[in-house]
């Protein structure tokens, strides 16, 4: 079986303050933005890899999403604990220090994790957590 990830999904508040985060503070490509207002869906990755991307999507934008369904996704956002995702880079420090000058929240600074990793963690213009992980 030959799979790959191809598109994760992460939610957005303000589209347009999220392709600020992605395209110009962490440095990623636009493949597409599509929509109007805040029901825009943006999808971007980084240079070189264009088989991976993630969708900067309107979280309550389905149709059978209920009412109540909608605040909870409200509340879990404004929260942080809707949506996150993984990211690695072979230069932590710079990689860190870009997100800081960048004005990206900061969450956790470089640290050597006792479970063998040196990570860290910011969150996006939604809330989600962006953690980033140096690879060798």
């Amino acid at each position: 079986m030959d799979i790959t990830i191809h598109t994760s999904f992460l939610p957005h508040a303000d589209p347009d303050a999220s392709l600020v985060f992605y395209r110009d503070t962490l440095g990623f490509e636009v493949r597409s933005d599509v929509g109007h207002g805040k029901m825009r869906w943006i999808t971007v990755g980084p240079a070189g890899q264009p088989g991976t991307s993630i969708l900067l999507a309107p979280p309550a934008a389905d149709p059978g999403i209920t009412d109540d369904e909608r605040r909870v996704i409200a509340e879990m956002m404004a929260k942080g604990t809707y949506g996150w995702i993984l990211l690695a880079s072979r230069s932590l420090d710079a990689t860190f220090e870009k997100l800081r000058a960048g004005g990206a929240e900061v969450v956790q600074e470089p640290t050597d994790q006792p479970y063998g990793i040196r990570d860290c963690a910011f969150r996006d213009p939604a809330g989600n957590m962006v953690r980033i992980q140096e690879i060798h």
